[in-house]
């Protein structure tokens, strides 16, 4: 473990659970690779500032991840599967095209696939009329099987009238909204953490008020006209957003 890992009694999650980041931590940063052994543990109790019974029940959580291995009177061990954390982009690609970068396998349930007049409040984030026949699109997004959001997207069916008929199981909405001539090229997003409902843990198979991160977008087009909004629902610790920030000349 690295010198500045420490876990903090007065920090809202239970130590065992802080341990448990400060080990993933390590293997995503590198610091502990596939294979490599972990320190004793007396020395990692003094790193970390926690008991044994509190270590060895973070330890046991990540064996049952698949995250470490256990060889008794041994050690332990980072599992030679352990991969580091892949990292959302901050450019914008659809969610087959991220999964596809990461080398997983995306695939999607399908919950909501519907017709509906757009609301008052809906057509005016969309610049359309209010009554004007949206697609609604809701799916549980999936990489090698592991749930990772819940997406809902909404678009005006004018733009792709075909879409109430596709199966969008396997089907990427960006690549067929690229087939039709609809291309986004910007989307204004935004990010706040909630807690999840008794539906969305269900669907992502987290228990009811665990921590989400939501991201609402609205896609717009080269004339920056609106295209489609969607809200996504992210367990939060199956996703980080990896962006920078740059300060102008004063």
């Amino acid at each position: 473990m690295s010198d500045s890992s420490a876990v903090l009694p007065g920090y809202p999650d239970p130590l065992w659970i802080q341990a448990v980041a400060l080990v993933r931590g390590e293997i995503e940063r590198g610091v502990l690779k596939p294979g490599m052994r972990l320190a004793p543990e007396r020395e990692l109790c003094q790193q970390l500032g926690i008991s044994r019974v509190t270590l060895r029940r973070a330890l046991g959580h990540l064996v049952e991840e698949g995250v470490l291995s256990a060889s008794r009177g041994r050690g332990w061990y980072v599992s030679q599967t352990a991969q580091p954390k892949k990292e959302w982009p901050n450019t914008l690609e659809s969610f087959t095209e991220t999964a596809a970068r990461m080398g997983l396998t995306p695939h999607s349930r399908v919950l909501q696939n519907r017709i509906d007049p757009a609301t008052i409040d809906q057509a005016e984030r969309l610049g359309i009329a209010p009554g004007t026949p949206l697609f609604s699109l809701e799916r549980v997004r999936l990489l090698n099987d592991v749930p990772i959001g819940l997406d809902l997207t909404r678009l005006p069916l004018g733009l792709v009238p075909e879409l109430g008929e596709l199966d969008f199981t396997e089907r990427s909405l960006y690549a067929t909204l690229a087939e039709a001539g609809v291309e986004p090229v910007r989307a204004d997003s935004t990010i706040e953490a909630t807690k999840a409902d008794d539906r969305t843990a269900r669907h992502l198979e987290v228990a009811p008020g665990e921590p989400l991160l939501v991201m609402h977008q609205l896609a717009l087009d080269a004339d920056q006209e609106p295209l489609f909004m969607s809200s996504i629902r992210y367990a939060g610790e199956r996703y980080r957003l990896r962006t920078s920030f740059s300060r102008a000349p004063q």
